[in-house]
């Protein structure tokens, strides 16, 4: 299962998201930097409205949702890469999870102790960064100086991995993450196993007090993040109020909906925040649907019919044969299998189909 890490300096936040997210208290939430040193881990549901109309179709009260895991990692100060706070531990920490969400803290509450001693979204964001730029830059350098031999052999791998670390080393030198480098995906493909932190996907948490999240973007602090985010790292900001997440951890149904409604929000901003990085993570979805049940299921962008069976069994992917398909806007319109197949619109589907996000289907094979 693929990882989310929650990072961010200490005190903004990050605990309490976790929590709010994983629907737990695992996390320890105290007004001091540090609280959290272990990272705490979680598995979270994936919301997705289309699982109810398909169980309707279906004819069954089953439903299973997909999943992703969160790791709450400990709170990072200037000079992490250097060992300072936490440095090294949380450095490891993120090297383990597959993208970042980055809790930035947007709100002023004197009862709250900044690190900083002020609030400065962009000047936290680019400390969280130069920490990981700089213990990337000093990975790329240790990888170039052991290649250095090989390649002077002429060892073709280590020719094209050091020519790959030698366009690293000078855009990490100007401060800049190594996600933002223009590289071809055969470079990025050599680059990969070096697991370089600044290459991570990342999304930014702007995250605000209860009584501005009805209009948060109207926060100026929420407009520098997202201005911020979108030129200098091409990426999504979803702001959320880690407290009043938090709060609704218990409450439900009807109760959590007039919370809501009492602060002039529409939704909860954890659903949001949650499949904002289930897309981040390259991660997709694709339903199958019987009287038993409806279960959602992930697979990664750009994988086969093959691939995708695979993920409900191994045996499925081994004797693959065709998938009968359809896509979920057909189905839904069409209210049934039967409809969708007089339709035209249920497709047999063969080895080298690329399943879409959305699509309904059913293997067939033989072991």
């Amino acid at each position: 299962m693929l990882k989310a890490g929650i990072v961010g300096l200490p005190n903004v936040g990050k605990s309490t998201l976790f929590n709010a997210v994983t629907k737990t208290r695992k996390a320890e939430s105290a007004n001091y930097p540090f609280c959290t040193i272990d990272p705490n881990v979680g598995v979270v549901t994936v919301p997705d409205s289309r699982l109810d109309p398909l169980a309707e179709i279906a004819k069954t009260n089953t439903i299973i949702p997909t999943s992703i895991e969160f790791v709450d990692i400990a709170g990072l100060v200037e000079g992490a890469a250097q060992g300072e706070g936490l440095g090294n531990k949380f450095l490891s920490h993120i090297r383990e999870v597959d993208a970042i969400v980055q809790v930035v803290r947007c709100f002023e509450d004197t009862d709250i102790h900044h690190v900083a001693g002020s609030i400065d979204p962009i000047r936290d964001i680019e400390t969280i960064m130069t920490e990981l730029v700089v213990a990337d830059l000093e990975s790329v350098e240790n990888s170039l100086a052991r290649r250095a031999k090989d390649a002077k052999r002429g060892d073709k791998t280590a020719l094209a991995e050091s020519e790959v670390l030698g366009k690293l080393k000078p855009h990490l030198d100007d401060g800049k993450p190594a996600i933002t480098l223009d590289l071809s995906p055969e470079e990025r493909a050599i680059a990969h196993p070096f697991f370089l932190l600044s290459n991570k996907p990342t999304i930014f948490a702007a995250n605000v007090k209860e009584n501005d999240l009805a209009k948060a973007d109207e926060n100026p602090f929420v407009q520098q993040v997202q201005a911020y985010a979108s030129q200098h790292h091409a990426c999504q900001t979803v702001y959320i109020s880690a407290q009043i997440e938090s709060d609704l951890v218990d409450l439900e149904g009807e109760e959590a909906d007039e919370f809501l409604k009492e602060l002039g929000v529409g939704e909860s901003g954890v659903g949001r925040l949650i499949q904002s990085t289930y897309d981040l993570l390259g991660l997709r979805t694709f339903f199958t649907a019987g009287e038993k049940e409806v279960r959602a299921w992930t697979i990664t962008k750009g994988d086969t019919a093959p691939q995708a069976a695979g993920v409900i069994h191994t045996d499925f992917e081994r004797g693959f044969i065709k998938a009968e398909t359809v896509a979920y806007g057909d189905l839904i319109r069409c209210g049934s299998i039967a409809s969708a197949r007089e339709n035209g619109l249920y497709r047999m589907e063969g080895k080298d189909y690329v399943v879409q996000d959305g699509d309904v289907m059913l293997f067939k094979f033989n072991v």
